[in-house]
């Protein structure tokens, strides 16, 4: 792939420079502090986390025995970063050693950078960003909330609009954004940032809930389905037979479907993957070299629902049985595999970043 360049700097600041001298810990309260003060947005609530310090980490639970074999025994749940609103669609940028993530109500992308350990903005305002990815030439794609639309970020650091409509209507919000190798460009078009003014602009929905996919030859939008209640995290299995979506709005609990990937838009053979099975909140999702799917998990919000013995990361095998679960102190809302070899797991997790070396790499 293409190198990803920095946009320019009346958009895009520069990572933070400051001593290297201090404590991880001080370290990162005074880069969140910084990028507050430069972005001109109050800083959000930042956490103490303390690691385990035995190994096996008692954080990543095996459940089943299959789980084992992913589970490195060294290797520690670490939070590099904190202090945000609510982080969001993560991307690994390889070529870069970095990470990029969506801090929605603070209306910026973030960046953290693998070398340095430092965190800083790379883009605001970011029109309220929630999915990122990269298409299949490392140029950045973004789902938007408050201009309901996807765009590219080209390699002068220009945005080109892919899509803000269908049949003459506008988006919703899109959401969660996956490229697949043909260069076709899959996203969920929920009502999520239009129900409120908290992740973009109150706004009445003008489409029913679906899933686009852009044609790579003419950039035409195609309409994939519109049959799911909030259609959020999507991903394709390693051989890209198979489309996995999470209907975050399914009742009485949160699903995820799996369906048969034809040519074009055309699915067939939909039928129910995972089934949160009661208070459970599936959310974003990414599937292993091996066709495990990882889960953003967290609670649903019910007062019935115990959110300290749900928020992490669930692991299902391909066939949909819960393997493993990787606590975490915050609600994961996605997450990303990347690092050199593609098995450090990154978890956007509400108010911070956490990082996990595994057994195994990411599909895509």
């Amino acid at each position: 792939m293409s190198p990803l360049p920095s946009a320019p700097q009346t958009a895009d600041a520069s990572l933070l420079s400051l001593s290297s001298q201090s404590s991880r810990r001080t370290f990162m309260a005074g880069a969140l502090a910084t990028t507050a003060a430069a972005s001109g947005l109050a800083q959000a609530q930042s956490f103490d986390f303390k690691p385990h310090q035995r190994y096996p980490d008692p954080a990543v639970q095996v459940l089943d025995p299959s789980f084992t074999k992913y589970r490195l025994f060294s290797s520690s749940v670490e939070q590099i970063a904190t202090g945000f609103r609510w982080v969001e669609g993560p991307v690994w940028v390889g070529d870069g050693r970095y990470l990029l993530f969506s801090d929605i109500p603070n209306n910026r992308i973030i960046r953290w950078d693998e070398a340095t350990g430092q965190t800083g903005v790379f883009r605001h305002p970011a029109n309220f960003s929630n999915g990122l990815a990269r298409d299949r030439q490392g140029r950045l794609l973004v789902c938007e909330h408050l201009t309901r639309r996807v765009t590219r970020t080209e390699y002068d650091g220009s945005v080109t609009v892919l899509c803000d409509g269908f049949n003459g209507k506008r988006l919703n919000s899109p959401n969660d954004i996956v490229c697949k190798s043909d260069g076709s460009i899959w996203f969920t078009d929920p009502p999520f940032g239009i129900g409120g003014h908290w992740e973009g602009d109150k706004a009445p929905s003008e489409l029913p809930h679906s899933v686009y996919r852009i044609d790579p030859h003419n950039g035409k939008t195609e309409l994939v389905l519109s049959d799911l209640a909030g259609p959020n995290g999507l991903c394709f299995s390693p051989d890209e037979k198979r489309l996995y979506i999470v209907e975050g709005r399914a009742q009485p609990n949160r699903l995820v479907w799996a369906y048969d990937v034809g040519s074009g838009a055309r699915l067939s053979n939909k039928r129910v993957h995972i089934d949160a099975t009661g208070p459970g909140a599936l959310d974003g999702i990414k599937c292993d070299e091996d066709g495990n799917l990882w889960c953003g998990w967290g609670s649903n919000g019910s007062p019935s629902a115990n959110a300290a013995d749900l928020d992490g990361v669930m692991v299902f095998n391909p066939a949909g049985k819960p393997i493993g679960h990787i606590r975490l102190p915050e609600r994961c809302a996605n997450l990303v595999f990347g690092g050199a070899k593609k098995n450090r797991l990154f978890m956007a997790s509400s108010h911070s970043v956490y990082a996990l070396y595994v057994e195994t790499r990411g599909a895509v």
